[in-house]
């Protein structure tokens, strides 16, 4: 279900009272749209069991670049406005555990609250960084050191105005799958994903990994005919498999969805779909243990991948390519990868992370390409 608007004119309307409130938009934990008006959300503070609301970066570091945000924030929610296909409604913690969803403890704003002008300035990446990381993965791939790695660049801009405002008009444009907002002091964080990283409820664990990416002004049937697509799909279906398979009970994992297409802004992804139900000592620490970082944005194997990922990119991650989310009686565990994500420092410094799978049959020139495709639908919507 794509994120109502009226959650949109909500979110602003809670902002202009004076609030920092946290956005979850697209579909999440059964809901288009979670809105938290004031939650606590305090830097390392990771998830360790519900009431849950915030981010996890991607963990690796290089030394030489620093984090724009903290890398780990979090902490409770507070009462959530929930909307479903009967219309809002609001979620306190302490009724939601009795199982009675409150419609009262926190009542919809009545004001849309007005949109204000912003405008977003982009230096794109330098394509022949990229292109040599590319190919320095095809060498270890041909040296049988490593199958498949995600290697990314980055965008970097500077933004005038709100960014809650390039947030909401951004996604009202683009509609993506999991739309996630964050802010306070320390900045804040814009995230258009695509992708389900993580989600848990009633023991049962679902993940959607995509790889796998063409135009959207290219036939969307070419792209299961790509091998490198479908292969790079594969390999990392198995990761989940295999991720999974540490916390899972016996006999459990199962690929339920392989090689589906679905639309993204401005390109088409081949998404599958691995499930599994959880060992009942299993926590909320120990399944993350076992799954994060996200295996679409690291590679196989996941170690071997992550150290090559430190020696080829240019620069530290951050929350690109972590997750965000919430875990709450009323959502479950419900984690993106934070693709399509946007930092944002307290002086408008901006960061977008763009990245691609890279497997023997990668052509470097395509492969930074994809990268321009992906980050489009962002960077070209620079003043409104």
């Amino acid at each position: 279900m794509p994120p109502p608007i009226d959650a949109l004119a909500a979110l602003r309307a809670l902002r202009d009272t004076g609030g920092r409130p946290a956005a979850l938009l697209g579909s999440w934990g059964g809901f288009a749209a979670v809105l938290a008006p004031a939650p606590e959300l305090t830097p390392d503070r990771a998830p360790s069991g519900a009431p849950w609301l915030g981010l996890l970066g991607y963990p690796d570091v290089r030394p030489d670049d620093a984090r724009l945000v903290p890398s780990i924030l979090g902490g409770d929610p507070g009462p959530l406005l929930l909307r479903d296909d009967t219309g809002w409604r609001s979620a306190d913690p302490r009724l939601v555990d009795s199982g009675r969803p409150g419609r009262d403890a926190c009542p919809i704003p009545r004001e849309a609250g007005s949109a204000r002008p912003w405008r977003a300035t982009w230096r794109g990446p330098d394509p022949v960084p990229h292109r040599r990381a590319v190919q320095a993965c095809r060498e270890a791939i041909a040296a049988g050191d490593v199958y498949q790695v995600n290697v990314c660049t980055r965008f970097d801009g500077r933004l005038t105005g709100d960014p809650l405002d390039m947030f909401c008009d951004i996604v009202a444009r683009t509609r993506p799958a999991k739309a996630a907002f964050l802010s306070g002091s320390w900045g804040a964080v814009m995230s258009f994903s695509p992708e389900t990283f993580l989600a848990e409820r009633g023991g049962i664990v679902t993940e959607h990994p995509i790889k796998g990416t063409l135009p959207r002004s290219q036939p969307p049937e070419a792209l299961r005919a790509s091998v490198k697509d479908v292969a790079e799909n594969v390999m990392i279906v198995d990761l989940v498999r295999n991720d999974l398979g540490r916390v899972a009970r016996i006999g459990s994992v199962r690929a339920t969805g392989l090689l589906r297409i679905e639309p993204a802004p401005g390109v088409w992804h081949l998404v599958s779909h691995v499930t599994a139900r959880l060992r009942p000592e299993v926590t909320r620490a120990e399944l993350l243990e076992a799954t994060f970082p996200p295996a679409s944005v690291t590679g196989t194997p996941k170690i071997a991948a992550r150290e090559r990922i430190t020696q080829w990119e240019q620069h530290t991650r951050g929350t690109y390519c972590g997750a965000i989310g919430i875990d709450h009686p009323a959502t479950g565990l419900d984690l993106n990868v934070a693709i399509r994500t946007v930092e944002c420092a307290p002086d408008g410094t901006l960061r977008l992370g763009v990245g691609g799978g890279i497997t023997i049959d990668s052509d470097p020139d395509a492969e930074f390409e994809e990268c321009l495709h992906k980050a489009a639908s962002i960077v070209s919507a620079t003043q409104l």
